[in-house]
């Protein structure tokens, strides 16, 4: 979507100025992939419109492959306002119903889209934008499946999307397709109607091979069928907290993809997390990788942050 980013500290209600800046769940998952030097590819539909434009104008900037985006010439690209507060809570409002990504239908998904992906990224919004997006959403996974691609899953419960039951009925049953999980605590009891440990263990039970639990406190534990790892959020100064998640599931996913074990993968997350907050916009703070390890060194070693 095309996010209009309220002037920090100013409510949306009173607001004047406006920075304009992309945001989604897979998209800013796919940009952060990119910066740390990951071949990306974003799915999915936008208007034919000038925001759709300027979505796939950043997006290309950041290298995420677009080739594979489809335009609707009647429907206008997805939008949403939001406001940007450190210390109070934040005004998230969406522009989705009868968008161009509201349309998104299995005919969209298409098996050369799929070609050369190790590891495929989804999230629960995508579904419950409409009856046409979930069965897109599941014929990506079947096609994911075909490739030999990973799946992995993150909820991204957002309920201005739908109450918990609907949420539950919709996207907890994709919790069982996926290899990877990463879920809020919250999300998994939300999807389950179970503690997100006893979650956990059953999806370990069945296909996961990881479950990623990030824990009210900004913690998150790893759990595999081998053993159990946590990991503490790195202090810093929140600037703005939106598109942690996302950031999160971008650091992890690039020690996955490198093949690092578990407690670099997670540690990695927790940086590319703790940068993000640290800035504006759902992606103005994803780092490259060198940045990364700076930071990691900095965060874990105590080393100097300054790069002189």
């Amino acid at each position: 979507m095309l996010l209009m980013l309220a002037e920090p500290g100013i409510p949306l209600e009173q607001a004047i100025r406006f920075r304009r800046s992309v945001a989604g769940a897979e998209s800013n998952v796919a940009t952060g992939l990119a910066r740390l030097g990951h071949r990306t590819r974003w799915l999915g539909r936008l208007g034919a419109d000038p925001a759709g434009e300027a979505v796939l104008r950043e997006l290309r900037a950041d290298g995420v492959d677009v080739g594979h985006v489809d335009l609707d010439e009647t429907a206008p690209t997805g939008m949403l306002l939001r406001d940007s507060h450190p210390q109070r809570a934040i005004d998230v409002q969406y522009y989705r119903a009868g968008s161009a990504a509201s349309h998104l239908a299995p005919e969209h998904i298409r098996p050369e889209a799929l070609e050369g992906a190790r590891l495929v990224h989804i999230s629960g919004i995508t579904p419950m934008l409409s009856p046409s997006a979930a069965a897109a959403t599941q014929r990506l996974i079947e096609l994911a499946r075909a490739a030999g691609s990973l799946v992995s899953f993150d909820p991204n419960v957002r309920r201005k999307l739908g109450g918990a039951a609907q949420w539950a009925q919709i996207v907890g049953p994709l919790l069982a397709e996926a290899d990877l999980v990463l879920a809020g605590d919250d999300e998994l009891e939300t999807l389950t109607g179970r503690s997100a440990d006893e979650a956990a263990a059953e999806l370990l039970a069945g296909r996961a091979r990881t479950v990623v639990i990030k824990r009210a406190d900004h913690s998150a534990t790893a759990l595999t069928a081998g053993g159990r790892w946590d990991q503490p959020p790195f202090d810093v100064p929140v600037s703005d907290p939106v598109g942690a998640g996302d950031a999160f599931a971008a650091g992890y996913l690039s020690g996955v993809l490198r093949g690092l074990p578990e407690p670099g993968a997670l540690a990695e997350a927790a940086c590319v997390a703790a940068l993000c907050v640290q800035t504006p916009t759902d992606t103005e703070g994803l780092p490259n990788a060198a940045a990364r390890d700076r930071a990691l060194a900095a965060f874990a070693d105590g080393t100097d942050a300054v790069h002189r």
